[in-house]
Order: structure tokens, then C-alpha cells, then sequence
């Protein structure tokens, strides 16, 4: 931090980035991970998907795919060849429940409606619902809840796949297979499904976008007491957003304070691209109080409305000054705070991968790196979020001896979704 007026904001209210030691956050986050595979009590509660990465998917094969997720619902069909994932009859459309309230069965008929002109060239249906909802070990899902801007009444409780085959069957169209998984598991078996998995020594899902989390491919041996067996491995939901083992500053107590999760969440409120632009929101706001802007400065901080990661990144390139108002030098002050904030992030992000690699054993091979599979829109679109967590990888991989390889995909939960039910029938 280039501003010494910066750095004396950030260290007053304990949001300088250094603050994150990531190695000892690793350390920790490794423990509280080692409790979750053993069933005892932990942040990250090491959640069975049941899922497997470890065949080669059949080429040929078609499987029909679901993302229901956000606001977006898609569907389409999607078979794996030599020369790559081929997607076909894609739609794409609101999700029920956006704009006004449906009802569970009104959600499943409107799911079957999308894929039933799929079914006559496969029985294979895959899943990706990026809601809570807990993975049985026959890989359908119960429903805990559904939210993020959506409502359907009557969901909580219900199993995802039974209720879409009973559907299926009710109009004549029975001997489908569902397989249902989450966003951040599609994300690594998608990005697996275009590489040769023997080039790697193991792989991590990471969702870094407007939410946060990672999974990651356990061999069978670290996975006895999550109930696999059968000779392979399995990939386990991490819910790393759920843990609260790194210290925040006052803002982040603040957002927490005025969020309608109190106390949950803790990891994501610190790195997700949804609640970064909010902090430096209510940092600008402080820094205006204090002093530490022009008039102009502070009159645009204390009337900002929404502030989005988008907004801040470009703050941290030094634009959009308009938006804020001021002068050169709140511009500047702005743009730093913002990068303190992407820096953070991906300290706290690396700290999490890290982690996953000692639990792993993963990447001691500089010939077959420890493959990290991202999507989401931090890490695809910030200019300063992606190129920080890659140097931190660099520099805590060669202390800790661990090779890491970051890829970057883009609408990989489809393809993701066709492994899940392929790979796993």
C-alpha cells in the first residue's frame, strides 16, 4: 500500500491484508478439516457428494443436464467425444419462483417440461442445484432450502431427483437416472472432463464469484468415516465459506451486524465478490467521517448506493472516479482500499487451498501438479483478484513444496453435470 493514510485506516480498523497470515490460516483451516472427515464438530462439515472423478468418462454417451441456480435456470444435452464436450438444445430461462412465488410441484413440472424432449436419447439425467440441500448416498438430494432471490413454497424436505422422476413416470417416461450435485463439485468435474486426468496428482473444485466455496477429490483411504467404500475416491463439499477461524476488522463486523445471516458465513463475508464492494462501500463511508477525503470526496462516499465488485475493480484500475466523486487523490484513496480488499481475498482463498493440499498429499510433483479448477466471477473477471491468488500460490506452494496448477473455466457446471451422472451410473 503505496498511501500511508491507507495503510493507517486499514491498521486502525484491522482489515490490513497482512493481517492474514496465510500459512498459520492453512494450518488451522487444515485442523478444523480434519475434524469434519472424522464427524467431529467443525466449521467445514466435509459434505459426501458420493461423487466420483477417478474413471474416464464413456465417450458417446448422452446425459441430459439442469443448472438451477440464482435466477438462471438452463437445460440441455451434452455427450463427451475425443475432441471434446458438445452441447446441444440449450435453454435458458428464468427460474420459477423469481418473479412471483411457485410451488414445489409447479418447480419439478417446469423442470420435467424443459428435459421431456430430451428423453428419448438418454436415460441419464444430471443435476447441478446450487441451493442448500443435503446429498443422500444413492446421489439424490433433500432440500434444506431455497433462496438467492427465489420462492417455492413446499421445498424444504423434498428429494430433488425422486420428485422429477416421479414427474418423468406420471407423463409415461420411466428408467432415468438423476444424479444431483452442487455448483462447485460441477465446476471441478467439469473442468476435469477436459483434461487428461493423469496428468495431475489430485484436483480441487473453486467457486469464486458471488459466493465462495471449494471441494475436492479425497482418495478412498481419507474418506472411511463419510460411509464410500467401493475401491474409489470421492469429492467432498467443503462449505469453506461457513468457516469463522480468520479474524475480520470493525467492517466486517459491521456487514455481519447488518446481514441477514448474523454470524454465519463468516469465510464467504470475507472473500466473495457479493460482499466485497459492500465493504469498501462502508469503508469509504468511516474514511469520510474521519477526515480522510476532500468535501467532495466525502459527500459522494456517504451518498453511494450499491457498491459491486465490478465497481470496486475498477476503482483498483483507476477509473470510474465519477461515480464517486472528488478529486485525484480520493480516487487514489478508493482504489486502494479496494485492491487491500482483493488482496485479502485471495490471501484468505489461498489459506484454503493450501490447506486442501496438505490434507490431500497432493502436488509434491512438479510433473503432476495439484490441479485447481475456478470459476466464477472474481476469479474470471477481477484484473487483481486471479493475478494475486496465483502469485500467492506460487509463493506459498514452493515453502510448503507443493506444485499448484490454477485453470480457469467458464460455464463448466454443464459439462460438470453430464460427468456427475455419466461417470457415476
Amino acid at each position: 500500500m503505496g498511501n500511508s493514510r491507507v495503510r493507517e485506516f486499514l491498521n486502525r480498523h484491522g482489515m490490513d491484508p497482512e493481517s492474514v497470515d496465510v500459512q498459520s490460516c492453512a494450518e488451522a483451516m487444515l485442523a478444523d478439516m480434519r475434524r469434519g472427515l472424522a464427524g467431529e464438530k467443525s466449521d467445514m462439515p466435509m459434505i459426501p457428494t458420493y461423487l466420483s472423478n477417478d474413471e474416464l468418462l464413456p465417450l458417446g454417451r448422452c446425459a441430459a443436464v439442469i443448472d438451477a441456480g440464482g435466477t438462471n435456470f438452463r437445460s440441455a444435452l451434452v455427450r463427451f467425444e475425443k475432441d471434446g464436450c458438445h452441447v446441444s438444445e440449450l435453454k435458458k430461462r428464468r427460474m420459477p419462483g423469481v418473479e412471483s412465488p411457485c410451488t414445489w410441484d409447479g418447480f419439478i413440472a417446469f423442470v420435467a417440461d424443459s428435459i421431456e424432449p430430451l428423453m428419448d436419447r438418454t436415460d441419464c439425467i444430471g443435476f447441478c442445484f446450487s441451493y442448500s440441500a443435503r446429498i443422500t448416498p444413492d446421489m439424490d438430494g433433500r432440500v434444506d432450502r431455497i433462496d438467492k432471490e427465489v420462492v417455492v413454497t413446499g421445498s424444504e424436505g423434498q428429494m430433488i431427483g425422486a420428485s422429477l422422476k416421479a414427474e418423468l413416470a406420471r407423463r409415461g417416461i420411466g428408467g432415468k437416472h438423476v444424479v444431483v450435485l452442487n455448483d462447485t463439485a460441477a465446476v471441478l468435474l467439469g473442468g476435469a472432463a477436459a483434461l487428461d486426468k493423469t496428468a495431475y496428482s489430485g484436483f480441487i473444485g473453486q467457486v469464486s464469484g458471488t459466493g465462495t466455496n471449494t471441494c475436492v477429490s479425497l482418495p478412498e483411504r481419507a474418506i472411511e468415516k463419510l460411509g464410500r467404500g467401493g475401491g474409489r475416491g470421492m469429492i467432498v463439499n467443503m462449505e469453506s465459506g461457513l468457516y469463522a477461524g480468520i479474524q475480520g476488522g470493525d467492517f466486517d463486523r459491521i456487514l455481519d451486524e447488518r446481514s441477514n445471516n448474523l454470524g454465519s458465513k463468516k469465510f464467504e463475508k470475507l472473500t466473495a465478490g457479493v460482499y466485497l464492494g459492500e465493504l469498501c462501500r462502508l469503508m469509504l463511508r468511516a474514511a469520510a467521517d474521519e477526515g480522510l477525503l476532500s468535501p467532495s470526496g466525502a459527500a459522494g462516499a456517504r451518498g453511494l448506493g450499491s457498491v459491486d465488485s465490478s465497481v470496486i475493480d475498477a476503482w483498483a484500475a483507476g477509473e470510474n472516479g465519477d461515480m464517486l466523486g472528488g478529486d485525484a487523490d480520493d480516487l487514489a484513496f478508493a482504489g486502494e482500499l479496494s485492491r487491500a480488499l482483493f488482496v485479502r481475498s485471495a490471501r484468505c482463498m489461498c489459506a484454503d487451498l493450501l490447506a486442501l493440499a496438505m490434507l490431500t498429499g497432493a502436488g509434491r510433483d512438479a510433473e503432476k501438479p495439484l490441479c485447481i479448477l475456478a470459476e466464477g466471477s472474481l476469479v474470471q473477471k477481477s484484473r487483481f483478484y486471479r493475478p494475486e491468488l496465483e502469485r500467492l500460490l506460487g509463493v506459498y506452494g514452493r515453502e510448503n513444496g507443493v506444485c499448484f496448477e490454477l485453470r480457469v473455466g467458464e460455464e463448466t457446471t454443464l459439462p460438470g453435470s453430464a460427468a456427475a451422472v455419466l461417470l457415476n451410473s
